[in-house]
């Protein structure tokens, strides 16, 4: 029964109160806050006092700084008796040339100083003893010459006789110009397209040369079947290849153009043409018989590609 009681209670307070609908209408609304901008409030302008002043003190400032330069310029300045005792400094004042006056003034010659050998060095002391001479036989006319006089000129005479009889003169030995081949212009040209291939071409030694020595450096094809150098890596030395070849004329040849033959004695010199060959005495051949070849070599007009100096 209590329970009833108290749901009738509720009911009829619901009924008094107005509906939440109604109450939001009545409450006022709520206005967003806008921040309003402060106005940009200009600095404070100076007084014209003040901008008046700056000037003066700017120039007061300099003028300090000058006086200072000044000052220190005075003490570091030497006294009147230094500057006496130091030398004074001439000033030369460098004359400016111009063009027409270079013109004008006459080029200097360049004359260059021969170099006296011995034989002209010889025949001038020969013209000087001879004035000597001359001049003593003008004074003999004058006057008589003394015996003591005499005596010095005959010494003196003898002295250059056996001079004379000592001198030796060393004939230098003549310049022989080289023999050379008779070729034609193709063949020349070609000499020197290998002349410049040889500049590039780099030197061709074996595999692993630098780590044994007793392969040699004498030139070996590489044949491992793991070898890098045959497969032509970029990391290892280079391989003789056709690249590297000269013109296939001028093969075999030496480079003054001969082709070189092989002499053993003086019979194999009838074989050689002297145009276009030249003689190469071989390595076992003795002095005796290499000086027969040599002379022989010569009156034939032909070519020693390795003569022996005597």
């Amino acid at each position: 029964m209590a329970d009833d009681e108290d749901k009738k209670i509720k009911s009829n307070e619901e009924k008094d109160t107005p509906d939440k609908k109604e109450n939001t209408e009545d409450k006022p609304k709520k206005l967003k806050k806008v921040r309003k901008m402060r106005p940009k409030t200009e600095a404070p302008k100076k007084e014209e006092k003040e901008k008046k002043e700056e000037p003066v003190r700017k120039e007061e400032m300099v003028k300090d700084k000058i006086k200072d330069k000044v000052e220190t310029k005075e003490k570091e300045k030497p006294s009147e008796k230094e500057e006496a005792k130091k030398p004074k400094k001439k000033v030369v004042k460098k004359k400016v040339q111009t063009e027409k006056e270079e013109a004008i003034k006459p080029k200097k010659k360049v004359v260059k100083k021969k170099v006296q050998t011995k034989e002209e060095e010889e025949i001038k002391k020969k013209l000087e003893k001879k004035k000597e001479k001359v001049e003593k036989e003008e004074v003999e006319e004058e006057g008589e010459v003394t015996e003591e006089e005499e005596e010095e000129e005959e010494k003196a005479e003898g002295e250059e006789g056996e001079e004379e009889e000592i001198e030796i003169v060393e004939e230098e030995e003549e310049y022989k110009v080289k023999i050379k081949p008779e070729l034609t212009k193709e063949l020349k040209q070609k000499l020197k397209i290998r002349n410049q291939i040889k500049k590039k071409t780099p030197h061709f030694r074996r595999q692993e040369w630098f780590r044994y020595h007793r392969l040699g450096t004498a030139w070996r094809r590489p044949r491992g079947l793991h070898s890098k150098m045959r497969t032509h890596k970029g990391y290892r030395q280079n391989v003789v290849s056709i690249g590297f070849g000269a013109p296939k004329d001028t093969r075999y040849l030496h480079p003054s153009g001969f082709q070189e033959v092989m002499v053993y004695n003086v019979g194999d010199l009838e074989k050689i043409d002297p145009k276009i060959q030249a003689a190469r005495v071989g390595h076992s051949v003795g002095t005796r018989k290499r000086i027969e070849i040599e002379d022989a070599a010569e009156e034939k007009g032909i070519r020693v590609l390795n003569p022996r100096r005597f």
